[in-house]
């Protein structure tokens, strides 16, 4: 079957979609966190934090996987409308009873551990995630590229969230406000999802479901997700039950500006998937492999700077974002920042090339070496280090998984990695380092130092590239040449 690009979503306009909801996640805590951190300071937010983490693992279990598999699933047979009807009606199935499971669990949990007895009401409402996540069905919408709808959507949303904030969060006691408020904006809208999904499938049982076909690889995706909650969120688990709710605030400011960097660098890898399965299932390997250098390439060009830039601003970072109540986070968010650059690759090697390629268990037996790093780190620095020993735990497990996966793709990631241009690279961060270092000196305050250091050092580096031809930053200026003189002639 040959790929008719007419017939298909503009991979382009996928990506920009996903760039402004990737913006969208990005610019909401940057809002947010600076208020919501210094009302709630170290210890609301640590209660929040913990709370959040601790949901996610009744929430893995509840998806088993299916967040990512169904979109393999549903891609495979998204031109059929009958098989993707089924497909969704099966996956949702699976979703609901595993739900039901999830939450006597979870109530059994919240009535016998004094702990979260205390905060029941907070555990309660933030659990609401868990079911809200299965009917929204985001999976179906993703293979089907519905990326346009997805970000509009999820900005209403957000807005919305963000106003109610604001009016609602005034005070140290208001946590629980502001838990509820986070998951509406990252929740809510998949009420939404489930109204609107008659316009792509049918809604009438079609019976003669076949569950059976799904429990395998659902198995193998469902391993893979517990492998990554679990060196994900365990740091902050532990933290909370063997050192105090501040200590779990420090690391969780410095996590947070992590995860919206992480966000942005890993935006291409999300958009891909579906299209890179395409790909694969019609045996269009050169497509495959263009895409994928293309994609790493992103990656490294992004995630270099970004990492190189917060760990010599992380005080100005830090200061701003959450206040001088979080001086404690500094020295975990240096140590965490690498992982910008590991987690970016590593879901590229792992998402767009072991798993569209059907080589799932690779990516588990991954993450499972991660995460049984992660534990073993965290009980031997956690105690002594707290939240500085969590980051040490976080950064080793993402090595760890990074180290693995180029193991087992080492044929391919010699191909792939050759097209990055390492050395330009360096040179673009050594220039963005010289030129953005003497701004710390001019004492101007947190705000006024991080934009101008922001603007030189990222200037610098883009400036670099394009003076020694790095071919994805020439491309991409390129292209938004090309959008500029279209526009004046339109003028």
């Amino acid at each position: 079957m040959k790929y008719n690009i007419a017939n298909q979503k503009s991979l382009k306009l996928n990506f920009i979609m996903n760039v402004i909801l990737t913006m969208s996640s990005f610019i909401f805590p940057l809002i947010t966190f600076p208020y919501i951190s210094r009302i709630l300071l170290p210890q609301g937010m640590g209660k929040i934090s913990f709370a959040t983490s601790l949901i996610s693992y009744f929430s893995m279990f509840a998806q088993l996987g299916i967040p990512t598999y169904g979109i393999r699933a549903c891609s495979k047979v998204r031109d059929n409308k009958e098989a993707l009807t089924r497909t969704a009606h099966e996956l949702l199935i699976i979703n609901l009873i595993m739900d039901a499971i999830s939450y006597t669990v979870l109530a059994i949990a919240i009535f016998y551990i004094p702990k979260l007895y205390e905060d029941r009401l907070l555990y309660i409402l933030i659990s609401s995630t868990i079911i809200l996540t299965s009917i929204g069905m985001e999976w179906l919408y993703k293979a089907l590229e519905q990326y346009t709808y997805i970000t509009i959507r999820s900005i209403i949303f957000k807005i919305v969230a963000l106003l109610a904030m604001f009016f609602l969060v005034h005070k140290q006691d208001d946590y629980v406000i502001y838990g509820v408020l986070t998951i509406f904006a990252a929740s809510a809208s998949n009420i939404f999802n489930f109204m609107n999904i008659h316009k792509y499938i049918d809604l009438k049982p079609i019976g003669n479901y076949d569950i059976k076909r799904h429990l395998k690889p659902i198995a193998i995706f469902f391993a893979m997700s517990c492998a990554t909650i679990i060196y994900t969120h365990m740091d902050t688990i532990m933290l909370g039950f063997m050192t105090t709710d501040k200590d779990v605030g420090y690391y969780h400011a410095a996590v947070r500006i992590k995860s919206i960097l992480v966000s942005i660098v890993t935006s291409l890898g999300t958009v891909l998937l579906p299209r890179v399965s395409y790909f694969i299932e019609h045996g269009m390997l050169n497509e495959f492999q263009c895409i994928t250098k293309k994609a790493l390439n992103f990656v490294v060009l992004t995630a270099s700077p970004l990492m190189f830039y917060f760990i010599l601003f992380a005080e100005q970072g830090i200061y701003l974002l959450s206040g001088s109540a979080y001086t404690n986070s500094i020295i975990p968010m240096k140590i965490i920042m690498p992982t910008l650059l590991f987690i970016g690759i590593t879901n590229i090697l792992g998402i767009q090339i072991l798993i569209p390629l059907g080589k799932e268990k690779s990516v588990l037996f991954s993450e499972i070496s991660g995460a049984i790093v992660n534990v073993i780190i965290n009980g031997l620095l956690i105690p002594k280090f707290a939240s500085i020993g969590a980051a040490i735990g976080t950064l080793v497990a993402e090595f760890v998984v990074l180290f693995y996966q180029c193991t087992v793709l080492r044929n391919e990631v010699k191909i792939v990695f050759r097209s990055i241009s390492y050395w330009k690279i360096l040179f673009g961060l050594i220039f963005g380092w010289i030129g953005s270092q003497w701004i710390v000196l001019l004492n101007i305050g947190v705000f006024t130092t991080l934009v101008i250091s922001a603007f030189t050092f990222f200037g610098l580096y883009g400036l670099i590239l394009l003076i020694l031809k790095e071919k994805l930053a020439l491309e991409v200026c390129g292209q938004i040449l090309r959008m500029f003189n279209k526009n004046l002639k339109i003028q």
